[in-house]
């Protein structure tokens, strides 16, 4: 029997059998392992801009304007890993209380080609659309 896989640094599926401990997963167990590895990596990341940001500026006034300019691209990242880890505790919550692949909004399963593609997805692609559209309109 095959079954998913998530392989890499994407979170794409590929479908073999087991994996490299020898233990078999279900697509969901693999998943969940690929989020969780996710976040960490992420978290550590988000240490190290945390790190960065925080050490000193240099006397230099043309050094410390290249520092601050440096610190705000570093910031902007770490407000993307930040905003990343928070989706991945949510879908992390959704597979505990059983709800992960069910649409918040209709209740209908998600197609599993868009959990691999967007594994935090909370909304069907119906949802997600009409979702996406409204806020266009405002």
């Amino acid at each position: 029997m095959d079954v998913p896989i998530l392989l890499g640094r994407s979170l794409r599926l590929d479908y073999r059998q087991g994996n490299s401990q020898g233990r078999f997963m279900s697509g969901n167990d693999a998943l969940r392992e690929q989020l969780e590895s996710k976040k960490a990596e992420l978290s550590a990341r988000l240490d190290r801009i945390t790190a960065n940001l925080r050490r000193g500026f240099e006397a230099d006034s043309k050094e410390r304007a290249k520092q601050f300019e440096d610190n705000e691209v570093v910031d902007a990242l770490g407000n993307e890993a930040r905003s990343e880890i928070a989706k991945i505790s949510l879908a992390l919550k959704r597979f505990d209380a059983g709800t992960y692949g069910t649409c918040s909004e209709c209740g209908t399963d998600i197609d599993p080609d868009r959990l691999a593609a967007y594994p935090y997805a909370d909304e069907c692609i119906d949802c997600a659309e009409f979702d996406e559209r409204r806020r266009s309109r405002l």
